[in-house]
């Protein structure tokens, strides 16, 4: 296994480099600059300016001296806010995603696993229909569709949640909800197909013709082996959430990372936009790792040989 490990380590540096180049030159070829919404200053004043960040240097020597700084865990000065450098902001903030992110994560695999389970076990009965059909509604429908209208309607007019804030329990409701909600349903129908398919396999049939109860028979055997699937999309449904955090942060103004990515984005904060970038990618890399790790825990037949 650790060969294996080394080797998809050893791969994922060649897309780590792929993303810090993609976002570096199309951050700088992007109309405007870090100064662009500033007052206007004098001539002399704004050279100052780019001469103190090296803006005023080609974009070869700049993405080499960022490199050089990553390499060295520097991930810059942020443009915007001044008393910060990047690593602080983001390391401030990550907590919060994490959190937000890690109750999300939660929620959509307990509630997605059992609606999946449940619709297998009862197939081709309203129960099977109605989970699949809201389990589509749920696909259908982004978390940026989901998260304004909650906000207009939970928040605003029923009054029932607070709509921003972070700390109290009840802030955490309607940002897990918007966030979840798509996972919940891809789980869902994931885990019930692969759960059909489970259930008319040989060695569910045998455990059951040796007369296990049929309740041992689906938690030691049948469910074991549907989650095979459920894992292996589990690294793009992190992804996924991790992403949409950006745009519900920014909904319900919780100072996580993504807020400071949507105000990165917005104010060509060069080094902010692409510190969050670069760890995004490195957090989304070793959650695919992790999730193909687990590959070997749950299925004795799969080698890393």
């Amino acid at each position: 296994m650790l060969n294996y490990l080394f080797r998809r380590l050893g791969g994922a540096i060649p897309t780590l480099f792929i993303i810090i180049a993609g976002t570096f030159f199309m951050m700088r070829l992007a109309p405007g600059g870090p100064f662009a919404r500033e007052r206007v200053v004098p001539p002399e004043v704004e050279a100052n300016l780019m001469k103190a960040y090296h803006l005023d240097e080609p974009l070869w020597m700049q993405f080499l001296r960022y490199l050089n700084g990553l390499l060295h865990g520097d991930f810059g000065p942020s443009f915007k806010y001044k008393d910060f450098s990047v690593a602080e902001l983001i390391f401030g903030g990550f907590p919060v995603s994490l959190q937000l992110g890690g109750i999300a994560i939660l929620v959509a695999l307990v509630l997605g696993l059992t609606l999946g389970i449940w619709a297998a076990l009862r197939q081709n009965s309203w129960v099977d229909y109605a989970t699949m059909s809201v389990s589509m509604v749920g696909i259908a429908v982004p978390n940026f569709v989901v998260a304004p209208i909650m906000t207009l309607v939970i928040g605003m007019q029923l009054q029932l949640l607070p709509v921003g804030g972070w700390g109290k329990p009840s802030n955490y409701v309607l940002p897990v909800i918007a966030l979840c909600l798509p996972q919940i349903a891809a789980i869902a129908r994931l885990t019930r197909a692969s759960m059909i398919e489970v259930l008319s396999s040989n060695f569910v049939r045998t455990a059951r013709a040796k007369g296990l109860p049929a309740h041992l028979t689906i938690t030691r055997h049948a469910i074991r082996a549907a989650l095979l699937p459920v894992v292996s999309y589990m690294g793009p449904a992190i992804a996924n959430i991790i992403t949409g955090s950006v745009v519900v942060e920014q909904i319900f103004s919780i100072p996580g990372i993504g807020r400071y990515f949507v105000q990165g984005s917005l104010n060509r904060d060069y080094t902010l936009v692409m510190g969050v970038t670069v760890f995004y990618g490195v957090l989304i890399i070793v959650c695919n790792l992790i999730a193909d790790l687990l590959y070997g825990v749950l299925d004795p037949k799969v080698r890393y040989d």
